[in-house]
């Protein structure tokens, strides 16, 4: 694995003293044969699309206590929220396009109402809600989500232009030569109290 995500998923637990499970890419897409896995390799942890998730369900999947789910990669629906919840398991909703080196945002999901939060960002990183003039829209606003901080990558290799586009000056910021990605996402913060949750439109 080349990419970040592949880095953090390998060694995070190594470096935590876990024990790392591989699977093959047939098992991976064989939600049987996933679901006979997870049960014999004994994970407290496993990372996975929803589209993954909703395939072990659909293979009948039925028991994850003690299993820390982090879901990511796409959009987590509060019906598969729901249904994850209903196995016992402890539900994480990840949020963090590749250019900001993959986790930007992340939710502890207890109770999913209609959409699920993509939550707060994580340490060393900054999310602003845009309008199309680049100024903050007040909580409850949907705008352009925008990500700064230390996960942000350089820039797109060989692409001069669309680096340019996508990776902009950060005007919040005081430190000279601090950037924001644009995500291209539409999102809002949620007026929850405190430092306001994130829910993507």
């Amino acid at each position: 694995m080349a990419g970040a995500a592949g880095r953090l998923e390998l060694f995070l637990p190594l470096t935590t003293g876990a024990r790392l499970v591989l699977v093959s890419a047939e098992t991976a897409a064989d939600g049987y044969a996933l679901k006979d896995r997870l049960a014999e390799s004994g994970s407290t942890v496993m990372q996975a699309t929803p589209a993954t998730w909703r395939m072990l369900i659909d293979a009948g999947w039925r028991e994850g206590h003690g299993l820390k789910v982090l879901c990511g990669g796409e959009a987590l629906s509060a019906d598969l929220a729901r249904d994850l919840l209903q196995r016992g398991v402890t539900l994480w909703n990840m949020y963090g396009p590749t250019e900001t080196t993959i986790w930007s945002t992340t939710c502890h999901v207890e109770n999913p109402g209609r959409t699920v939060s993509i939550g707060r960002p994580i340490a060393n990183t900054q999310v602003y809600i845009l309008d199309h003039l680049g100024q903050r829209v007040p909580v409850g606003v949907a705008g352009e989500l925008h990500i700064g901080g230390d996960g942000l990558a350089r820039g797109y290799l060989n692409l001069a232009a669309l680096t340019a586009e996508r990776f902009v000056c950060d005007p919040f910021s005081s430190a000279p030569g601090q950037r924001l990605y644009k995500t291209g996402d539409q999102a809002r913060f949620l007026a929850l109290g405190g430092a306001d949750p994130l829910q993507r439109c």
